[in-house]
């Protein structure tokens, strides 16, 4: 599941929609919707990001966090570690080759690590 699968869930959730109903309210296939929450579609159009951020009339701040989770969902992610520190391609291998086997706990603490460096480098 995705970080904006899991959201669009919990709203669905939290407001009694079912799957079908909302994506017959999007105009998508409920297979397509089921498969963007369960991060086997890529990240979907900023349109469609739109008309799910309508279809909840969400205030502002979810709103924003909805677009964010939509940038952060991409399932099949593509790193280009080319002319960077070799570092930088040995630990992009090495989650690459290890993250299926992350823990909970350390999935969080890495999260934690790099939302400190964005933070702190305005990203």
């Amino acid at each position: 599941m995705t970080p904006l699968g899991a959201k669009i869930r919990e709203l669905r959730q939290k407001r009694g929609v079912s799957l079908k109903e909302m994506a017959a309210a999007l105009s998508v296939s409920s297979a397509y919707l089921s498969a963007l929450e369960h991060g086997k579609r890529g990240k979907p159009t900023w349109f469609l990001v739109q008309r799910i951020i309508t279809y909840f009339n969400v205030i502002w701040d979810e709103a924003e966090e909805i677009q964010r989770l939509a940038e952060l969902s991409d399932p099949r992610v593509t790193i280009d570690t080319s002319g960077m520190d070799p570092k930088t391609t040995e630990l992009a291998n090495r989650l690459a080759n290890n993250i299926g086997g992350l823990s909970a706990e350390s999935l969080s603490h890495l999260l934690h690590q790099l939302r400190v460096v964005s933070a702190k480098d305005g990203v």
